[in-house]
């Protein structure tokens, strides 16, 4: 497929898109406004060229700027990059379409067909059950990372559908005209919105969001994805999908996640879960509708007979009271929701009661021989039933393991046992231990806690009342000792949870990664605790605090050496291990291509199990689009059925040695700076929108876990934002330069290339890292130090934006590459088509910063907020 010919129709639909917005321009806002946009995007394509004195023409441009222009421009350039994101994702569903209908094209990389034709080697008897034992679960998070308003998302996927349209080769004239007005629709009421919101969301509202992303894409994505996965398994093995298989399930944090976010409470957590049910029940309904409409025939099994008391049309009687016990069911949630205790009646409680009506439609069906019926829409309804359950996602419990403690420490100088949190480890896991086999109750009745014990306590009495089918995993954050785990085991104890969630500590700092094995293999000696796993481990590993606590690089290898060391253990336990990985957005928080990015794990962590945060922006791009979400479903799933079956060969005893070098020198230049050097901070904060951004009213939780000054108590979301913003995303490849030129200079080049060559895992790293030095631009953010920074501190910013540059030389000598992003031709044209409208935005959002910094904050505040905006649009990442 000729590059320069596939990429035709997306030059056209962003020139299509860009001219409806200057149509736009000149009609809501002004001639003068139109010519100033266009100005401006002449001399940044100019000066990105290298013209001379462009560049020094476009900094006077917007400094000229009159104040009445300043909002209106920062929000034509920032429209203009969201529509050309649309532009771009339209055109992956757009390749993907010209790909499958090409007869003589290879099967897409990473497609079921690709990968089933890479494992012809894996025998179909084991094709099939590794299929069947996949375990692939994507966890919705909160956190806040998504700057567009949920309406401006969805006038988004509106515009792409109307590009779909417009690619349909039988348009009338009629019609293209009809579509071109659609599309000017919708761009003028994009312009017409405001783009900030103007309220912080409540953990109720990003719940809701999460909701939408079921309801608009995932619900009609699974049973896509379900039909071309059973289709692909019966070509190569002869045996379909098994119909109580679903590899894919969904979880949510959002009303459960409560680390460092006081608005979460148990009351919202309760909440949270009935709005999931509601909306369950609300989808579940309006699919037994459309079957009843459709299952009309009167063929059935006697089995179904008498289930339907004989009626004349079996099916439609069946599930007409199936879809009566789901109004029923509805209507006990509502009045949950309004605070009132109904009695539970014939609601359903679990799945299977949902499931059992529909699988016997469908085998009476098969036998009747309207097995063609029975794949239509009653086999789409069985597997989201699989998938979704009553509930559409569990929600996860996530809280620090502080928290815990001090609940402990309050209840046992109640009891005047002492103080808990002085107590050695040896003293505390035989205190849990002991109460954890005892059946008596612990805590004293009629206990007053202070405000934070009293809400760890109730977030247990309200685990305890929900359905089981509500909840997923306790996830323990900033774990780190074995009584850490097994405090949350007592806690569940204490508030009579019968079913007690699956308690998963979360090793984050480079320290807790390090300790990882060792915690866990003294629970694997503790026999309640060994008995109570019941065959199964689950261990969270966080790639954001460690990145932030060791650097990129240095983080990147204590995970692999954690996963590495975990999966040995378990293994010679013979205890089956899940690891769920707390990845990000950016490359600093774990996050880049899905199918790279599962490759390269260790051999044998990927064991047919994989549990994987999906956040903030990220959601939107891989699940905003159904045609997208069924790609990024179908990457998840043969990555990890790869991975499984075909795992990376062990790194070379070398190749660790280097590796070893390499995160120790990184992390040396890494905490030498960020820690270490005393004036970091202050030029930190003056050189990047770090304070400004917590402006942005684009998640719940505050932006620091604890009220500290330096950037331990900073979220790793807004330490990536800030750099990301700047155009220097320093966390993403601080000390990598360092470090690979110390071994390029000591002789290693040749083995630095053949790890980059041979070793998935850092290939990918590198690759990583030179898709951020492709985004960066020192010069940019020496614009940012020149207008904003101390004259004392300038020296500081020049040494990092040397280290930007050595960085980017070390990465090409050792890809052996001329540029950044060689192997990535279309996301390098990305990045060139983007530069002109994000530079614009970066100088004026420097003006705005300064003017914000100096007394003027209400006259610019709007102004500076869209261009945090519209930058993060530009880079298609914020934290």
């Amino acid at each position: 497929m000729n590059d320069n010919n596939s990429e035709a129709p997306l030059r056209e639909d962003i020139r299509q898109l860009g001219e409806l917005l200057g149509e736009t321009l000149r009609q809501q806002g002004s001639r003068e406004l139109y010519d100033t946009v266009e100005r401006i995007r002449q001399l940044s394509k100019l000066a990105r060229s290298g013209e001379e004195n462009a560049a020094r023409k476009l900094e006077e441009a917007l400094e000229d700027l009159p104040e009445e222009l300043i909002l209106p421009v920062v929000r034509a350039f920032s429209h203009f990059l969201s529509l050309a994101n649309i532009a771009e994702q339209h055109h992956r569903v757009r390749r993907s379409r010209l790909w499958a209908r090409d007869t003589e094209a290879p099967p897409l990389r990473g497609s079921l067909e690709d990968v089933f034709d890479r494992l012809a080697e894996v025998p179909d008897e084991t094709l099939f059950e590794a299929v069947r034992r996949l375990d692939i679960n994507l966890v919705l998070t909160a956190h806040p990372t998504e700057v567009s308003r949920r309406t401006l998302l969805q006038k988004y996927n509106r515009i792409a559908s109307l590009l779909g349209e417009k690619d349909r080769p039988d348009l009338t004239p009629d019609e293209r005209d009809e579509l071109r007005r659609a599309l000017r629709r919708e761009v003028v009421a994009i312009w017409l919105t405001d783009e900030i919101r103007q309220r912080r969301p409540t953990p109720l509202d990003e719940a809701r969001w999460g909701f939408t992303v079921v309801e608009q894409t995932l619900w009609h994505a699974i049973p896509r994805f379900a039909r071309r996965l059973d289709k692909t398994l019966l070509a190569r093995t002869g045996r379909r999908l098994p119909l109580n298989v679903m590899p894919i399930h969904f979880g949510s944090w959002m009303g459960g996640d409560r680390d460092g976010n006081p608005r979460v409470t148990h009351r919202i957590t309760a909440e949270a879960c009935l709005l999931a049910r509601w909306m369950a029940n609300s989808l579940y309904e309006q699919e037994l509708t459309e079957l009843i409409s459709e299952l009309s025939m009167q063929c059935a099994t006697d089995d179904i007979r008498a289930l339907a008391d004989h009626a004349h049309e079996p099916y439609r009687a069946l599930l007409k009271r199936v879809r009566a016990r789901v109004r029923l069911t509805q209507q006990w949630v509502e009045a949950r929701l309004a605070g009132r205790r109904p009695q539970d009646g014939e609601i359903f409680q679990r799945k299977e009661e949902l499931l059992a009506p529909l699988l016997a439609c469908y085998q009476s069906l098969q036998t009747c021989g309207a097995g063609d019926v029975a794949d239509g829409r009653l086999l789409d309804l069985i597997r989201r039933v699989e998938c979704f359950g009553l509930t559409l996602m569990r929600v996860d419990i996530r809280q620090e393991a502080d928290r815990h403690n001090a609940a402990l420490d309050a209840i046992t100088r109640e009891l005047g046992l002492g103080s808990y949190l002085e107590w050695t480890e040896s003293q505390r896991q035989e205190f849990l231990i002991r109460e954890l086999e005892n059946r008596r109750p612990l805590t004293p009745q009629n206990f007053e806690a202070d405000e934070e014990v009293a809400e760890v306590l109730a977030t247990f009495r309200t685990i305890a009342e929900q359905n089981s089918e509500s909840l997923g995993a306790y996830v323990i954050s900033m774990a780190s000792r074995p009584s850490d785990i097994l405090a949350v085991q007592l806690l569940q104890k204490e508030a009579g949870v019968a079913q007690p969630l699956r308690v998963v500590p979360l090793f984050e700092t480079l320290n807790d990664l390090r300790g990882a094995h060792e915690t866990l293999r003294q629970l694997l000696d503790i026999p309640w605790y060994r008995n109570r796993l019941q065959g199964h481990q689950e261990v969270m590993i966080g790639y954001s605090d460690s990145g932030k606590d060791a650097g990129h690089l240095s983080a990147a290898w204590a995970l692999y050496e954690t996963q590495e060391a975990l999966v040995k253990l378990f293994r010679d336990a013979g205890i089956k291990l899940t690891l769920f990985h707390g990845r990000g957005g950016s490359i600093g928080r774990g996050g880049g291509p899905t199918h790279a990015a599962i490759l390269s794990q260790p051999p044998g962590s990927v064991d047919g199990s994989l549990r994987v945060t999906e956040q903030g922006e990220v959601i939107q791009a891989k699940f905003g689009m159904r045609a997208i979400a069924l790609r990024n479903l179908e990457l998840y799933t043969t990555a990890v059925l790869e991975a499984s079956l075909r795992p990376p060969k062990p790194p070379q005893p070398q190749w660790r040695d280097v590796m070893h070098r390499l995160s120790e020198t990184a992390m040396q230049r890494y905490r030498g700076l960020v820690k270490e050097t005393p004036a970091f901070i202050d030029y930190f904060r003056s050189a990047t929108p770090e304070h400004e951004i917590s402006w942005l009213t684009i998640g719940s939780r505050p932006a620091r876990r604890k009220p500290t000054t330096g950037v331990e108590g900073l979220r790793a979301i807004p330490w990536i934002f800030a750099w990301t913003q700047t155009r220097l995303l320093l966390p993403a490849w601080l000390g990598v330069g360092t470090a690979l030129r110390e071994v390029l200079d000591a002789g290693h080049e040749a083995e630095l290339r053949a790890m980059f060559e041979e070793w998935p895992f850092f290939r990918a790293f590198i690759d990583m890292v030179g898709m951020v030095l492709a985004k960066g631009d020192p010069n940019v953010a020496a614009h940012y130090d020149r207008r904003l920074v101390p004259p004392e501190l300038h020296g500081l910013g020049e040494s990092l934006r040397e280290d930007f540059r050595n960085t980017l030389e070390a990465v090409l000598q050792v890809t052996d590459q001329d540029h950044p992003l060689g192997d990535f031709p279309i996301a390098r044209r990305s990045v060139e088509v983007r530069n002109p409208y994000v530079d614009p935005l970066n100088l004026i959002q420097v003006e705005l910063l300064y003017r914000v910094r100096h007394g003027r904050e209400e006259q610019v505040r709007k102004s500076l907020m869209v261009a945090i905006n519209g930058i993060a649009a530009g880079m298609r990442n914020t934290g």
